[in-house]
């Protein structure tokens, strides 16, 4: 494993190593070692995945306290564009938000920090997206920023979006 800073504060990509041989590939993706040694969380309580056709756009998604927590996000098979917002008032990158490609021959983990909205686009038919979050879901504390509303140009004519996404307010208004 390897990490890859970002310009946004915690926001890192943890590049993972993948093992090959007659029999297919091997990828570790998680090691408490590797996470405490570099100060990263590795109290994940929750864990989902979900699967999406082409061109669909999930997000921006996050929780409020007191239910707010770090995520750690990998593809598991597809490609993807990943998004994160950050959100933090009292961050010098208040309102900026980072973009990379996920696929599956360059295995990366992002790092999520607390305080930043996550979304993604579906690059391909069946891609499926893993999650493990710091804190359970709860309905009361979730919340989103509607995928449009922060200059973020997403490579995308006719997105397909569900109807609570499509409900989130701008982030200006919140």
């Amino acid at each position: 494993m390897r990490i890859e800073e970002t310009f946004i504060s915690g926001l890192k990509l943890i590049h993972l190593k993948e093992f090959k041989d007659q029999r297919g590939s091997f990828i570790k993706v998680f090691n408490e070692e590797f996470f405490k040694e570099n100060g990263l969380e590795t109290n994940f309580k929750e864990s989902y995945y979900s699967i999406s056709a082409k061109n669909v756009i999930r997000g921006m998604h996050f929780q409020v306290p007191p239910a707010e927590h770090t995520k750690l996000v990998y593809l598991n098979s597809g490609s993807i564009l990943d998004v994160v917002l950050d959100l933090r008032k009292d961050s010098q990158t208040f309102g900026q938000y980072f973009s990379v490609e996920l696929t599956v021959s360059n295995p990366v983990l992002i790092y999520i920090p607390i305080g930043c909205a996550h979304g993604f686009l579906s690059l391909e038919d069946n891609s499926m997206v893993t999650y493990l979050q710091t804190t359970c879901y709860h309905p009361t504390f979730d919340c989103g920023i509607r995928y449009d509303s922060f200059g973020y140009n997403w490579p995308v004519d006719n997105p397909i979006i569900s109807q609570r996404d499509g409900g989130f307010k701008p982030i200006v208004t919140i």
